[in-house]
This record gives structure tokens, sequence and C-alpha cells, in this order.
């Protein structure tokens, strides 16, 4: 399974991203070993969703990277 997966912090921050592991990929961000999320720890999933097909996950993580994408997400996966 591949998983694309909305991350929150306590500053309200989001961060969209895809993984196969999605316990392992939530403690690396948490460790600060992820560049982008590592100043802005600890981080807590809201949303993630499951694809069977690792393209699918990543053409969806894109989607949600967009401005139509990010209007879709806050209002149904927020």
């Amino acid at each position: 399974m591949h998983y694309v997966y909305i991350l929150k912090n306590q500053r309200g921050k989001k961060y969209v991203g895809c993984t196969d592991d999605l316990k392992d990929r939530l403690a690396r961000h948490n460790r600060g070993e992820v560049p982008s999320t590592a100043k802005l720890v600890p981080w807590h999933i809201v949303n993630y969703s499951a694809f069977p097909d690792k393209k699918k996950a990543y053409d969806f993580e894109k989607y949600l990277k967009s401005g139509s994408g990010r209007s879709f997400a806050e209002r149904h996966l927020l």
C-alpha cells in the first residue's frame, strides 16, 4: 500500500506527503529527519488515504499540492 498523508503541527502548518510506511514516515518527520519539516516539529496526522498503486498515490499527492487540491483538502479532508 502507498499512503498520501496530511500532517499538521501545533502552529497550524500543514504538510502533504506520500509514503509506503506511514508510521515510520511520521516518526522521521518528528525526529527532524525530513528537511522541509524539521524546524516545525511535532507533527500529527490529520488525514491519510491508502492506494494500492504507487502512481495513483503520487498523482493524488500532486493534486493535493495544487490550488484546487488545497481547496478540496480544506473542505473535505481537514
